[in-house]
This record gives C-alpha cells, structure tokens and sequence, in this order.
C-alpha cells in the first residue's frame, strides 16, 4: 500500500512538472511569435511617464460644460441597454433553462441563439450597427442590449436551473397549470437572481459603453476619441476622470440597492 501510495505521488509530481514546463514553453513561443520583449517595455516606460505627467495630465476643468451631456448620454445608454436587455432576457432564460422550458429542441435552439450574440463581442456589434444606423447613441444601446442578451439569458437560466425543485412539485401537486407554477414556485425564487445579475449588467454596461463610443456610439467614448484626433490630451484627461467618477457612482448605487432589496 505504501508502495502505491509513493507511486502515486510520483506520478503526480511528474505530471505537475510536465503541465509546468509545457505552460513555460507556450508562454516562451507566444512572447517569440508576438516579438514582445521586456527590453521594449522598460525603454518605452520612459515616454509615458513624460506623456503622461506634461502632456496629459493635469486635467482641463475648463472643458467639463462640453463633457456633461456625453457623460449623461453615457448612463442612458447603459441604464436603457440594460432594463431592455434583462427585459427580453427574462423572457428568453425561460425557455433556455431545462428547469421551465416546455420543449428541448427549443431549450437547445435558444442557448445557441444567446451564445452567438454573447461571443461577439460588444465592440464588433457596434462596427457592425453604425453601418445600418448611423452614429449616435443608438448604436450604442443597440449593441449594449444584443451583447446583454447573451450574458443575462444564461445567466438568468442558471439561476432558474438552481432554484428549488420541491417548490414546484408542490404546485404542481395542486393541479396548477405551467403558468401558475412560473408565478408561484419559479418567480418567487427567480427575483433576487435577476436584480443582482440586471445590477452587474449595469456596471459593465458603465464600461463598455466607453468603449463602443470611440467608434460612434456616443457618450464619452466618441467625446474621448474626438479629443485624442483633436490631441486634446488634458480634455481626453478629464473625460477619463469622468468614466471613473461614474463607474465609482454606479458600483456604489448598485452596493446600495442589494443591500435594501436581496
């Protein structure tokens, strides 16, 4: 037994070794194919320390009039993005989740759905958009709630996939029909899932909305590219300095309402 035992930790030991060196080796050929080197890296840390302390920073405050209506054009988006994308995706986790979806084939169809929009990401979407609309805020609430749907959908359905089962075999037991099961054994427990994933989406809905802006999705991404074409770099600055503020704001406002609500 002792003999075994030693073997298998030989073996183990072995194994851990091979995963190592195979990891150092990847790592090794990737940094060689991507002709990256930590000789570059240090070489250029002299730049940004001057860019940033002469040329970008200190922020211009004299421009924050033009940079309000951006920043709020910003929180509408991700505020509207993600009550329309936790809106369909309620509906949508229903048929997703193998816990309340009446059929399989359609169980199956709607994950691959959701997963196509999810895999895509938010930026390509919104490239994709401002073809057909344009640019604008739009696009950007457009592309936020396409790429919520895939998140929140599966999201949503793992919550439905976790609730308690015994609930629902109790209603059922009464005779309820599938809709009064959803109302009485599956919401109940489904709620408090849906208000802190639609709270993250919003977070992340804060973020992304940065990004998809630098290519005409409005808000204070497209302010900020503007800025840096313009190389308004104090302005880009202080804009910056706005996305934090609002991050900040938002994670805060959000830690609040699950505190009163879950």
């Amino acid at each position: 037994m002792e003999a075994r035992w030693k073997q298998a930790q030989r073996q183990k030991k072995l194994q851990t070794w091979m995963i190592a060196a195979a990891i150092l080796a990847l790592t090794v050929w990737s940094a060689i194919e991507t002709n990256f080197s930590i000789v570059q890296l240090f070489q250029g840390g002299g730049e940004i320390v001057r860019f940033i302390l002469f040329d970008f920073l200190p922020p211009d405050f004299t421009r924050i009039g033009t940079l309000i209506g951006p920043a709020l054009d910003t929180i509408y988006i991700s505020f509207v993005a993600m009550v329309a994308g936790a809106l369909l995706s309620m509906l949508l986790s229903f048929l997703a989740a193998s816990t309340t979806s009446p059929y399989r084939p359609l169980q199956v169809a709607v994950r691959a759905f959701c997963s196509v929009l999810r895999n895509i990401p938010t930026l390509i979407w919104a490239i994709l958009l401002v073809f057909a609309y344009g640019l604008g805020t739009t696009v950007g609430c457009l592309a936020l709630i396409l790429t919520s749907i895939g998140t929140l959908t599966r999201a949503y359905a793992e919550v439905l996939e976790e609730i308690d089962m015994g609930q629902l075999e109790a209603v059922r037991a009464t005779g309820a029909t599938y809709w009064q099961v959803l109302g009485q054994a599956v919401m109940p427990q489904f709620m408090p899932g849906f208000i802190g994933w639609s709270l993250y989406k919003l977070e992340l809905n804060i973020r992304a909305s940065t990004i998809i802006g630098m290519v005409g999705g409005g808000g204070l991404g497209f302010a900020i590219q503007k800025s840096i074409k313009l190389f308004q770099y104090q302005e880009v600055s202080l804009a910056i300095l706005l996305v934090i503020v609002i991050i900040l704001g938002t994670e805060w406002t959000t830690s609040k309402i699950r505190e009163r609500i879950l």
